[in-house]
């Protein structure tokens, strides 16, 4: 089968397209032929050996698929044969032709929900689903979501507008602050401009939470606009480097500033499900910002890493004619 291998780390080009043997399913498994595989941000980084956690070259990466059920192994229901899913895998796998995922993973695509929409909010409407539970904004409060016309950025500004909160877009350039008013948000700020909270500040005073999907200056800006009694949620770091606020300066401030949410596979796996829900029921639309063919996979990292796509990166492995 065609794949895409990762070979060392280092830039984008260490990503080569070649084959690959079709993996079998074993019990508890099934197997996928894959239409569309999602590209994250910490692929990149895993890709680039700067990941919370190393890969092992070499390995094919790709952590969620959508496409059609074709095989199953033992004790998997063979009702699932021609199944139209999406699936988080094992942590590798997904840049092919074919993938085994277990079967209690997989999620439906429900009717009238694109295969591309569902592969976006498998990995990034799962984590923004995470992170609206974690902060719980109400009506009427001041939300900044940074990072607001990316992938989880975007899904969040729709989560929060729909909750009520009045949603503060912090987005690198003026097409991104279009993107994430265009998502619900109220107001936008150029995260770039060294005087980007003086326009928070502007316009809606302090804010009661701050979804922190950049990090670094940004992250430690960002927690200066808290209001006592606000929330903040580190999640993210497309700055390279995660916010880190000592926790006896949160106590002073009265603020709440959580990291390391719960991510145990059954939470994932239930706020999967519930972005797929909302989608189906057109509360919730995800951006697909570039969708690449399977064998430029690294031209798909390469505009991660430059920033020059806003939205969800998918590959079109084999999508339906």
């Amino acid at each position: 089968m065609r794949a895409v291998w990762w070979t060392k780390p280092g830039g984008p080009d260490v990503l080569r397209p070649g084959e690959a043997a079709i993996p079998e399913p074993r019990r508890g498994e099934v197997l996928i032929d894959v239409e569309y595989a999602g590209v994250t941000f910490v692929e990149t980084q895993l890709r680039a050996g700067r990941g919370p956690f190393a890969w092992q070259p070499p390995l094919i990466p790709g952590n969620g698929v959508g496409g059609v059920v074709a095989r199953i192994g033992d004790g998997v229901d063979p009702a699932l044969v021609g199944s139209r899913v999406v699936s988080g895998l094992s942590g590798s796998g997904g840049y092919a032709e074919h993938a085994v995922a277990a079967a209690d993973r997989l999620l439906p695509v429900p009717d009238g929900v694109a295969m591309t929409d569902a592969v976006a909010v498998l990995a990034d409407g799962r984590t923004a689903v995470l992170l609206h539970r974690a902060a719980a904004p109400r009506p009427g409060e001041r939300v900044l979501v940074e990072a607001a016309a990316g992938g989880v950025g975007g899904l969040l500004v729709q989560l929060a507008a729909g909750a009520g909160a009045v949603v503060v877009a912090a987005a690198g350039g003026e097409r991104k602050g279009r993107l994430a008013r265009d998502a619900g948000a109220s107001h936008a700020v150029d995260y770039r401009d060294p005087r980007w909270t003086d326009a928070v500040r502007d316009a809606v005073g302090e804010v009661d939470v701050v979804y922190d999907g950049v990090g670094g200056d940004v992250g430690h800006a960002a927690f200066g606009l808290l209001a006592p009694g606000g929330r903040m949620v580190v999640h993210g770091m497309a700055s390279g480097a995660m916010t880190d606020i000592p926790a006896e300066q949160a106590r002073a401030r009265g603020v709440t500033v959580t990291g390391g949410l719960d991510a145990a596979p059954e939470t994932l796996h239930a706020c999967a499900r519930e972005a797929l829900a909302e989608v189906a029921a057109g509360r919730l639309r995800p951006r697909i910002g570039a969708v690449h063919p399977l064998e430029r996979a690294a031209d798909a990292h390469a505009a991660i890493d430059d920033r020059s796509t806003a939205g969800k990166t998918l590959l079109a492995v084999n999508p339906p004619t």
